[in-house]
């Protein structure tokens, strides 16, 4: 019975619910492209630092927890750390901030980095040969419809598109160290050094001996480093977070609570004749947040659609730059909150059409 009235009520109030709906489903959306963006800048990160074939990373003390650190190593340390017992390669790199710190070229010597990581998989072009040569990977590429043989700007310097490579390792843009250290005035000096061992189960074993020789700076495993690269290690972005859903809690329960006190006003009547047929404080009070579950419902499935669609987008215009995941344990999450903020903003419309007087509903026009 129950069910039958707030199903009718909703079906033939079509253009109110489906708005309230649509309203509650933008936060629900605010929510997960937020958190598929967090999380998938930070898998691809991470994605790409495995990529590049190491299994240890060295960095100067100075560096952030997660990576994002200015070229202050010296590169002495790369033949230091390739003499270590079990370490069969050491390759230092500089990263660049561009695009307002989005994205960054990696300077790479890429005899040593192809020897580490395997080397490229070219899909147009060819590898680094002249001094203004710059490679992309695909989901740059696409982002920025470039090809090979293309000129690109990056570091207020034109560039010339030398190859197109298959995305993953260590970057979306790389240019040759030595050009770049100059271009920086950072001549002999690295973001960080990526050490492979003649075998990753020795990873621990070489971990322990390289903090005891050089315990002032940062010595991360893949390992430890996918830990590092989580949205909870980020204090900034986890408040960022806690933000976006308080908003999201805030537009859900206003939106409701608007929609509901006018569901209130357009069923006076109505109301007035279930009470006067004996229904009771509580069976209106369950209509009203029957419906207002109903329409927190239909946002969260609305707003989980459109994450899709967000992703989508975002893979077509900016696949390099945002890539944004699709985390399935933040949908119950995000619907919990769809729904408690429908359901607290049902609350004041429910209180005022519980204390309606029947004979005044009935007279009512």
């Amino acid at each position: 019975m129950t069910f039958k009235l707030v199903w009718e009520n909703v079906r033939h109030r079509p253009v109110r619910t489906m708005l309230s709906i649509l309203l509650i489903a933008v936060p629900v959306t605010l929510i997960l492209m937020l958190i598929g963006l967090s999380n998938g800048m930070l898998e691809d990160r991470t994605g790409r630092a495995r990529g590049g074939g190491a299994d240890l990373i060295f960095r100067d003390p100075s560096s952030s927890a997660v990576g994002f650190s200015a070229a202050a190593l010296s590169s002495k340390f790369v033949p230091l750390l390739a003499q270590e017992p079990h370490v069969v390669d050491a390759v230092g790199v500089v990263n660049e901030p561009i695009a307002g710190g989005i994205d960054s070229v990696t300077g790479i010597d890429i005899a040593a980095f192809n020897r580490m990581s395997g080397g490229f998989t070219f899909i147009e072009g060819h590898t680094l040969e002249k001094p203004d040569d710059i490679l992309i990977d695909r989901y740059y590429a696409d982002q920025t419809r470039k090809h090979a043989g293309d000129t690109i700007k990056i570091l207020n310097r034109d560039w010339r598109v030398a190859g197109i490579v298959e995305p993953g390792k260590l970057s979306h843009l790389f240019v040759s160290l030595p050009l770049l250290q100059d271009l920086i005035s950072a001549t002999g000096k690295l973001s960080q050094i990526y050490i492979k061992l003649d075998s990753p189960e020795r990873t621990p074993e070489v971990e322990a001996a390289l903090k005891a020789k050089f315990p002032t700076y940062q010595i991360i495993s893949m390992k430890e480093l996918e830990s590092l690269l989580s949205v909870d290690n980020i204090p900034v972005l986890k408040s960022f977070i806690n933000v976006v859903l308080g908003i999201g809690l805030i537009v859900g329960f206003a939106v409701v609570s608007l929609s509901m006190y006018m569901a209130v006003l357009q069923r006076t009547r109505e109301i007035g004749i279930l009470k006067s047929m004996g229904a009771s404080k509580g069976f209106v009070m369950g209509l009203i947040l029957a419906e207002a579950l109903i329409m927190g419902l239909g946002g969260t499935v609305l707003g989980i659609a459109f994450s899709f669609g967000t992703r989508a987008v975002m893979h077509v215009f900016v696949p390099a730059s945002l890539p944004q995941a699709i985390v399935l344990a933040w949908w119950p999450i995000a619907g919990l909150v769809a729904v408690g903020a429908a359901l607290l903003g049902a609350l004041y419309p429910g209180m005022l059409a519980v204390r309606q007087d029947p004979i005044e509903a009935l007279a009512y026009e």
